[in-house]
């Protein structure tokens, strides 16, 4: 008897594939719960338990570990060797290992997981079967995914179970576990706190999406991910596919809401990664609206935001434009009926704007640089107060040095009642940043605020500002002449605000 091994916790597909295995001659071999299941379809399945002769122990924890399992996996059949040691250990030949692994990434997701019940979500039997079966591919075919089943049965129907397909089926069930892995690394490296940064970085991501093209149309593109978090996770309600532009737009907007987002509804409208408008309201569709006029010309073609589900009312208002992409926490039927007829818009739910990568990457050539996300939020209790006139609205400085961070450096943001005014993004020096905000926010900025996301080398923003209107600035500090910044702002009577941390965004 050559037998299929069978032992999944996912249970999809499996008596399909269990009726294929059948009528090709293959005896059902099973463990557990899924040998219970087959034998409640009507399935003759031989238990491992019974075939080993050997209970499973410890609560389950062992059950295929067994020279009977392994060896029939692992036997080369053209080697006599091997062939006596089977007939001599009576160990029947397994030619089909089906397995599936405990659900360990899913445990982790959820809210309030102990470590106990993640760490009993690391399999263990299942990892060495997938492996040994991928091994020994020469003899065996391993299917460690119910997505596999279905190619797996044609390929039975159409003689296709060959060399070439079996050693595909090793390569993706070795991808499989060592994806397991690396999940299991991180969640130790983030929970427990063994390294800030572990000595081998694995990064292991599953290919999602080929992209039409990347940021121009002669790279080719494709998107990988991790996990089933964040964009991952994301409902696309309708639309064209997303594009490699799209996406890196979308995460910029979901850092910029996840930062500045509060009681009040928030909106982001992003532009080629940058927020080109920003604003808090007493409703969502007065937030769009002031983020819309914050830059309306910008605004066409970019990238929306929301912080609240879109009603009608707001729905109405982003139909007026065109917009490429619209991510909210979800979408009132009413306004699903309103924005359904811009057929060639991107709509997505993206339920938690929070879920953030827990590294932040960047490629160079030969290796990779990794840094800890700029997520923080910064405490207003430690800034310091460094001119003679003190803060007339101290929140406003704070939407307003929330907003640069999420500009590309050298960022100068000026803000007004909870929106932007002017934004002046990744110039080669902080003046003329600063003059791109300040003409884009014009007569407006008038007892407006200034943020820089760097500290001022010398007094000339001051003073630019200061013939703008500006009556508050916020910044890091740290040059060598704060004092004559700090002196120009006394002397024309500004409010400068120092936080003492830096927000480079480069």
């Amino acid at each position: 008897m050559i037998y299929a091994l069978l032992s999944v916790a996912d249970k999809t597909g499996l008596t399909t594939l269990a009726e294929q295995l059948v009528a090709w001659g293959f005896g059902l071999l099973a463990s557990g719960g899924t040998a219970r299941l087959l034998q409640d379809e009507g399935f003759i399945v031989t238990e491992v338990a019974q075939y080993t002769g050997s209970p499973e122990i410890l609560g389950g924890r062992v059950k295929t570990l067994h020279p009977k399992i392994h060896g029939g996996i692992l036997a080369r059949l053209e080697d006599l060797q091997d062939q006596a040691d089977l007939t001599q250990a009576e160990i029947s030949a397994i030619a089909v290992v089906v397995v599936n692994l405990y659900p360990f990434t899913e445990t982790i997701q959820k809210p309030g997981v102990t470590p106990e019940e993640a760490i009993e979500q690391i399999d263990i039997g299942g990892v060495a079967l997938l492996r040994a079966a991928a091994k020994n591919f020469r003899y065996v075919s391993v299917l460690g995914d119910p997505e596999q089943y279905p190619g797996f049965i044609q390929a039975l129907h159409t003689d296709g179970v060959n060399l070439e397909f079996r050693q595909k089926l090793a390569q993706q069930a070795f991808a499989l576990t060592s994806r397991y892995d690396q999940a299991i690394n991180q969640w130790f490296c983030r929970h427990e706190e063994l390294e800030e940064f572990p000595k081998t970085l694995d990064l292991t991501l599953q290919l999602r999406q080929t992209l039409r093209y990347g940021e121009n149309p002669h790279q080719n593109a494709a998107w990988y991910t991790s996990d089933s978090a964040g964009f991952s996770a994301a409902k696309v309600i309708q639309g064209k596919p997303l594009s490699f532009n799209n996406l890196v737009d979308l995460e910029s907007a979901r850092r910029t809401v996840a930062l500045c987002a509060q009681a009040e509804p928030c909106v982001v409208i992003v532009k080629h990664a940058n927020p080109c408008g920003v604003a808090l309201g007493a409703t969502l569709s007065d937030a769009y609206q002031r983020a819309f006029d914050a830059d309306s010309t910008s605004a066409f073609g970019g990238i929306v935001a929301l912080s609240k589900a879109v009603d009608a009312p707001t729905a109405e208002l982003l139909a007026k434009t065109f917009l490429e992409c619209i991510v909210a926490p979800g979408f009132s039927p009413e306004a699903l009926t309103i924005l359904g007829r811009k057929t060639q818009l991107r709509l997505l739910e993206l339920a938690d704007f929070n879920q953030a990568p827990d590294l932040d990457l960047k490629p160079i050539a030969g290796g990779v640089l990794v840094q800890q996300l700029d997520m923080e939020q910064d405490d207003p209790a430690h800034w310091q107060v460094v001119t003679q006139k003190a803060p007339e609205d101290l929140e406003e400085l704070h939407f307003a040095w929330r907003v640069v961070r999420q500009v590309k450096s050298n960022a100068i943001v000026i803000t007004k009642n909870r929106q932007t005014l002017g934004i002046g993004a990744g110039q080669m020096n902080r003046v003329g940043s600063a003059k791109i905000a300040l003409d884009q926010a014009a007569a407006h900025a008038h007892g407006a605020v200034l943020a820089s996301d760097g500290f001022f080398p010398f007094e000339d923003t001051v003073r630019l500002a200061h013939t703008y209107g500006i009556t508050q600035i916020i910044q890091p500090g740290g040059s060598k002449r704060d004092d004559e910044s700090i002196r120009a702002c006394d002397e024309l009577g500004l409010v400068m605000v120092l936080t003492g941390v830096r927000h480079f965004w480069h």
